[in-house]
């Protein structure tokens, strides 16, 4: 079975071409038929391969499959081949299986689009681009599936371009990332240049020979890949793009900004570990910018009234957590988080579209209301993934995930990285549960009408089972990252929680639900008194725009940008160019007039141009 995991990139990809070629004329059945059922038989696929993987492991537990050479210039030579450890095989399971199921969802989201195959075709070009960015066994196939989901990212999130606000809100997300991936591009170069290759685990052993630890070298090479890493997973300075990213279709959100793309950046760095561990300056920046986002984000999230923007910042803050993660060496936790963040983060936004279609396209928390009894399904899922999300103790997914990330940021003597964490553990329920009441509690003050069919309950079914303790029961097989001492039972779910930080991430947790439910249930007279504030309205301002970046970023960069260019608009080059086009343009408007359009008037042009040949042949070519 190893030997089909070409099968998992090449499905999709096949799917995307179907879909561009015929899209027009195919019907919504058979777009989604094809859309669907590609990314299905990857899923399917990386089932069978893992199902091989972890009863038969090859040697080393590592498998490569080389496809072919991909270019030959002198010395650099890289191939495409597929690399499959512990780790691709678990970034595999989440972006065909988590995947597949936003594919379903889909069908039922979009129905009635008149771009319904267009969807599908770019979501499968997204799932084929992802598969490579996470199999490719060098950095330059990394980096290639890397520059595909940023495409695909600018074609998702302007899906509905008409929109100027869709087509701003893709074009700033592909800019700002381009900042991150022109990091990573000039990163990739220095360290071909210093080891001759770019093939990861070749790089990952000769760096160890060449690079000293802690040197100027790696440590520049690492902030530049942690750039890269920054840009794609929406963490500071270039957070920014994700809020404004929640423009696209909800099933985008769900599968590019939730599930697996905002993660890429958190997959470069567990991959490339071996070049972290040699900087521990760049180590301990993951964590320190891991832990200022996860706060940043979680505070932002407390005052947005956008529903989608509110699952957004909330995307960012754990992220971070992932980001901490990595900078204590805790890499096998966080790609725990990672998955788990998947399955919960993936129900809450598709139940996000559920209740906005339901509510006739509203997004605003606040003109909903009392939508208990009339979505019971969508509220479960929203009170599930909820929880899961706070961490609420060993029923929910999330809790094992990030118990273990705190635990060992701890044990590790990041103490100041645990607080962050810790502060987050406490901030999460109140955004969260905020967002809960006041959706489907208290007075009901829209109209809501329930979804219906396969295609809608059942993603969000499985979802909802995979975010509560059984979706923290499958353990990723990354044992070659691990390096904390994080204990477990055989099940590895059952964490020890005798240490006081294990106890204290338990309770911030849950003296966070229990604060929300004071302050948000009922008439919120304490909210409403501190919103009420001359600080409190300031605070609740400054928040609500993202902390002031965009602002910032408009006054630094924009406009001094935008002026330059105003100003050089008519410089010399400019000039010497128009000069040249002014010229011709008499010669032009001239020959225009000569296309009146009349048969007789081109056949006399002919004869007549032919005529001058012969002539000028005659007068002025070879004679005997």
């Amino acid at each position: 079975m190893l030997d089909l995991l070409w099968l998992v990139p090449l499905a999709p990809f096949v799917g995307f071409l179907v879909l561009t070629v015929a899209g027009r004329r195919l019907s919504e059945n058979a777009a989604a038929a094809i859309g669907i059922g590609t990314v299905g038989i990857a899923a399917v696929t990386t089932i069978a391969v893992a199902a091989q993987f972890l009863t038969h492991p090859p040697a080393g537990h590592v498998f490569t499959e080389s496809l072919w050479e991909w270019l030959q210039a002198g010395r650099f030579a890289p191939r495409f081949a597929l690399h499959l450890d512990g780790l691709s095989l678990t970034m595999l399971g989440v972006i065909t299986g988590v995947g597949f199921l936003i594919h379903v969802f889909a069908a039922w989201y979009m129905h009635g689009d008149d771009n319904y195959a267009r969807f599908f075709s770019y979501m499968n070009l997204f799932i084929t681009s992802m598969v490579l960015l996470v199999l490719g066994d060098n950095l330059l196939f990394l980096f290639f599936g890397w520059e595909g989901v940023g495409l695909c990212s600018y074609l998702l999130i302007g899906f509905w371009y008409q929109d100027l606000v869709n087509a701003e809100a893709a074009r700033k997300a592909f800019v700002v990332t381009r900042v991150g991936d022109a990091c990573l591009a000039i990163g990739l170069i220095w360290l071909y240049r210093d080891l001759g290759t770019l093939d990861i685990q070749q790089a990952l052993h000769l760096a160890q020979q060449h690079f000293a630890y802690g040197g100027p070298a790696i440590t520049a090479i690492t902030l530049l890949l942690l750039g890269g890493a920054v840009g794609k997973s929406a963490q500071l300075p270039l957070q920014t793009w994700l809020p404004d990213a929640m423009a696209g279709p909800t099933p985008v959100s769900a599968l590019i900004h939730a599930a697996t793309m905002v993660t890429a950046g958190v997959y470069l760095i567990a991959r490339t570990h071996g070049l972290f561990e040699l900087a521990p300056y760049s180590l301990e920046a993951v964590g320190v910018i891991g832990a200022a986002t996860l706060l940043l984000a979680s505070c932002a999230a407390l005052v947005q009234s956008d529903l989608k923007r509110i699952l957004a910042y909330s995307t960012i803050s754990q992220i971070g957590y992932m980001f901490l993660a990595l900078g204590v060496s805790a890499w096998s936790a966080a790609i725990f988080h990672l998955m788990t963040h998947a399955f919960f983060k993936a129900l809450l936004f598709l139940t996000a579209g559920a209740v906005i279609l339901a509510c006739h396209h509203e997004q605003n928390i606040f003109r909903m209301g009392g939508l208990r009894s009339r979505l019971p399904l969508e509220y479960i899922c929203f009170l599930v993934g909820g929880l899961s999300l706070a961490a609420f103790p060993w029923l929910t997914a999330g809790y094992y995930s990030k118990d273990e990330i705190l635990h060992d940021a701890y044990t590790s003597g990041h103490t100041g990285l645990y607080l962050a964490g810790l502060i987050g553990a406490f901030l999460t329920p109140l955004y969260i549960f905020r967002l809960i009441i006041t959706v489907f509690h208290g007075r009901a003050t829209i109209d809501a009408r329930r979804g219906h069919g396969i295609t809608y309950w059942l993603p969000l079914v499985v979802l909802l089972i995979l975010s509560t303790f059984i979706g923290g029961m499958i353990h990723p097989p990354t044992a070659e990252l691990a390096k904390a001492s994080f204990q477990a039972s055989a099940a590895g779910v059952v964490a020890s929680a005798t240490a006081p930080a294990d106890l204290l991430a338990g309770a911030a947790g849950l003296t966070g639900i229990a604060l929300a439910l004071a302050l948000f249930l009922g008439e919120r007279r304490l909210v409403t008194w501190i919103v009420g504030t001359a600080w409190g309205r300031l605070i609740a301002r400054w928040w609500l725009q993202g902390w002031g970046f965009d602002w910032l970023y408009d006054r630094l960069f924009v406009r001094p940008f935008t002026a330059f260019a105003n100003a050089n608009i008519r410089d010399g080059v400019d000039l010497a160019v128009l000069a040249v086009a002014g010229a011709f343009r008499p010669l032009n408007s001239a020959l225009v007039r000569t296309q009146t359009g009349r048969i007789r008037w081109y056949a006399a042009a002919m004869a007549f141009g032919a005529a001058l040949v012969v002539a000028a042949v005659t007068v002025w070519g070879p004679h005997p």
